[in-house]
């Protein structure tokens, strides 16, 4: 039976290391693997469609010297958001193509507008790093504008609070705070509404275009003064909610109430430039929920499942390694014996190796005491 002990030791050390090892694994994957996932893939690709209708300023007509105003006018803006260098295991730039077009017209004759703008970000809290500054292009034949930013664009940072977050506004060029509103749920997820509410800005002062202050005849502008120039300026206001899957950031819709127009007093629009509400169609809904899904899921199965698993496990482990050690350890002991089994001999004396008698004994020739019989006629009944 002392045998069998060494084998069994060595499966308790086994078992008690690999218990150890998973209990190991189990505390070190929440902080260490999360972490990891818990950044802006460096393989980024999203679209975003919003759509709606409203009213745009005919620009042809406007050269032609008239202003001259569409109503309910389809609109589709389109956002496609990849990743570029540089990016490392800490940041990564972001690349978003934007275009805003008329759907009634075709070709360029329906573009609005088109930018293209990147910017370098931290790839956990989803703050601009400004190192490269970020880039405007709003022309395809000029160079791209250096603009450095502090606030978000297009994600929200991972296990996003209820609070307010400075947010940059690619029209404006500049960072406002967008608050917190409320919690909510799209499709089934719990989501975090936020608003920013931009008010006018000059965007002469923002944009150096000579559309963005215009001097017409004030009959050109649909104003009283017949011939007499009138100047005006562009101005840009907006109204933007975002909802938010907070544990990923993900921006699951978005809405934007944008407003350009024309006018002497900022206060008193005079010519609808764009005025129209555009959320996102369904489909980008829907999409924007199943990526924060996925990301979800990823974090929740190496922040939570695999580490309780690996516990359990590693705990069933040791306990049993130690068990099977502590058993092994009282292993049954050898029987002792008196001389190799020869009985005792006469009076007491044990023999024991050499000393033990050789002479072998007849028992057959000894005299045994004879043990009387019980008379069966004292049992007689009768």
């Amino acid at each position: 039976m002392a045998e069998r002990s060494g084998p069994s030791r060595i499966l308790a050390c086994i078992l008690v290391g690999l218990g150890a090892f998973l209990l190991a694994v189990a505390i070190l994957i929440p902080t260490y693997t999360v972490g990891k996932l818990e950044k802006t893939p460096l393989d980024l690709e999203v679209t975003t469609i919003a759509e709606g209708s409203g009213s745009v300023l005919n620009s042809q007509a406007l050269l032609a010297g008239k202003a001259e105003v569409n109503t309910n006018v389809p609109l589709v803006s389109q956002r496609y958001v990849t990743t570029e260098d540089p990016a490392n295991a800490d940041v990564v730039t972001l690349q978003a193509g934007q275009t805003l077009r008329r759907t009634d017209k075709q070709g360029d004759t329906g573009l609005l507008s088109a930018i293209v703008d990147r910017n370098t970000v931290d790839r956990q809290t989803s703050m601009p790093t400004n190192d490269p500054v970020g880039t405007i292009q709003t022309q395809p034949n000029q160079p791209a504008e250096e603009v450095p930013r502090d606030g978000l664009q297009y994600k929200f940072p991972f296990n996003a609070e209820q609070k307010s977050y400075p947010y940059f506004d690619l029209s404006a060029r500049a960072t406002q705070d967008i608050n917190f509103v409320e919690e909510t749920e799209i499709n089934g997820l719990k989501v975090y509404h936020y608003n920013q509410t931009i008010e006018p800005v000059d965007l002469s002062k923002v944009v150096n275009s000579p559309t963005n202050k215009l001097t017409l005849p004030a009959e050109a502008w649909g104003v009283p003064g017949g011939t007499l120039p009138v100047t005006m300026t562009r101005w840009y206001t907006n109204v933007r909610d975002l909802w938010v899957e907070p544990e990923t950031g993900v921006v699951v819709k978005g809405q934007e109430q944008l407003h350009q127009y024309y006018a002497r007093n900022k206060a008193r629009p005079e010519i609808d430039v764009l005025k129209v509400e555009l959320p996102f169609n369904e489909e980008t809904i829907e999409y924007q929920v199943q990526q924060a899904r996925d990301g979800m899921d990823k974090i929740s199965t190496f922040g939570r499942t695999v580490p309780i698993i690996a516990g359990i496990l590693g705990l069933i482990a040791l306990i049993a390694g130690i068990i099977l050690g502590l058993r092994g350890g009282k292993g049954p002991q050898p029987a002792r014996t008196t001389g190799g089994g020869v009985p005792p001999a006469e009076g007491g004396r044990h023999y024991e190796g050499s000393d033990a008698p050789t002479e072998q004994h007849d028992w057959t020739t000894d005299k045994t005491e004879e043990i009387p019989v019980a008379d069966p006629r004292r049992y007689d009944q009768r």
